[in-house]
């Protein structure tokens, strides 16, 4: 579905409209899949979570293990959801046909949709059910859209609030998708005055403060968010306990 809206986005760079329909496609993709997996696995970890009180008052395991289990167990089928989408979208979209970049744009994608995932796991694990789950989790997803960088980008976002879009892993990935694209591109475009022209480099770093020397910083936050939903997963596991006597 996203490959057949935006074909061929990847492809146009001919004005400033192209790159920001070819942000747009990367935009959209993060959050609905995204916030569908996060949403997907809330009713999962809502009915293992029980097994493990059940297990635990056994002796068979402690809460630690079981929970980095599941942790882990999300990694293969993340890679596969990952692989599949990525390799089908990134040539409908007719993205640049270079190694370094298609490897790129994997790797943001999976970290982009595990820290969703284990966001999902880490809200259930917090709450009663998933049903409240789902309730706690919304005010994030808004405001990890709205100060994505897209709608607003970090340029104009008021200098009290610029914090909270460092603090937003939603942020991370349109910087490191987007960059690892065009952060090096030095074909020029044509700005939405029909007058001036500019490289397409030079117009991804003033408009959304993006820069290709902060590509690698990117990647590691977005690993770092993955480590953070996790590790509070995992304690939460552990330390509470929502089983009705």
């Amino acid at each position: 579905m996203f490959g057949s809206i935006c074909w061929k986005f990847g492809s146009k760079r001919s004005n400033q409209q192209d790159i920001l329909n070819a942000m747009g496609s990367m935009y959209a993709a993060v959050l609905f899949i995204g916030i569908t997996n996060a949403s997907s696995v809330q009713p999962v970890v809502f009915i293992e979570r029980f097994v493990s009180y059940r297990e635990r008052a056994a002796g068979m395991y402690s809460s630690l293990p079981f929970a980095f289990a599941q942790v882990t167990i999300e990694f293969p089928y993340v890679f596969i959801q990952t692989l599949i989408y990525s390799t089908i979208f990134y040539f409908m979209a007719s993205f640049e046909w270079s190694v370094w970049k298609f490897v790129w744009y994997i790797y943001f994608m999976y970290f982009t949709l595990l820290y969703f995932t284990l966001f999902g796991m880490m809200t259930t694990s917090v709450s009663p059910n998933h049903n409240i789950a789902a309730i706690l989790a919304a005010p994030f997803y808004m405001m990890w859209n709205l100060f994505s960088g897209f709608m607003i980008s970090r340029m104009r976002i008021p200098i009290y609030w610029r914090w909270y879009y460092w603090a937003n892993p939603v942020a991370w990935s349109l910087y490191g998708l987007l960059t690892s694209q065009y952060g090096e591109v030095n074909e020029h475009l044509m700005l939405a005055d029909g007058v001036h022209t500019v490289s397409i480099k030079r117009f991804i770093k003033e408009q959304f403060g993006y820069r290709q020397e902060f590509l690698g910083t990117a990647g590691v936050a977005v690993i770092g968010f993955c480590i953070i939903f996790a590790v509070t997963f995992a304690f939460a596991i552990k330390f509470f306990n929502f089983q009705r006597r």
